[in-house]
């Protein structure tokens, strides 16, 4: 808009300022609104982070248990979360990072075995730095759409460039 809309907007502006627009003041109020929600959903968002996403997983010391689960004995974190492991990882490298760690997020620090869980626990270094949980050398995860024990809505479910899997007990 050139110098030709100069004055169209000198006098738009000069009818808000008078309120001689209407529906003016509920656009604003409502805009003001959908401004105040999107500014919550990014707080909320950034809450929920993949850095601060290992709340759900297990953090350092944490124990893991086993569940079972359709007739299955499951990995779980300390709160009863089914845990998963990727089929593009490997026993020394996590492939998921940023929205697939969002969806998918690490199990973080070094576990430790309730009772129950055999096979062998261990650790990786991330990309990031963050140490992650190993089970049987595969790193582990826990499912964002897993919101309560005995949930394995991730098993079998190809997301994020791969193939999840709920994490059996060996042996």
């Amino acid at each position: 808009m050139g110098s030709a809309g100069a004055p169209h907007r000198a006098n738009l502006e000069a009818r808000l300022r008078s309120g001689d627009v209407p529906g003016a003041g509920p656009g604003i109020a409502g805009l003001s609104i959908v401004a105040l929600v999107l500014l919550i959903v990014a707080a909320v968002g950034a809450e929920s982070s993949p850095s601060s996403a290992s709340s759900s997983a297990a953090g350092p010391g944490q124990v893991l248990k086993t569940a079972k689960i359709s007739g299955v004995t499951v990995i779980t974190n300390a709160k009863g979360l089914t845990l998963y492991w990727f089929a593009p990882d490997n026993a020394t490298t996590s492939t998921c990072y940023g929205s697939c760690a969002q969806y998918w997020p690490p199990v973080f620090g070094t576990p430790k075995a309730g009772p129950g869980v055999t096979g062998t626990l261990g650790t990786i270094r991330r990309s990031d730095g963050t140490t992650q949980a190993t089970y049987d050398g595969h790193p582990l995860y826990t499912y964002i759409s897993d919101s309560a024990p005995g949930q394995n809505h991730g098993n079998n479910v190809t997301l994020n460039g791969g193939l999840w899997h709920e994490v059996l007990v060996s042996g």
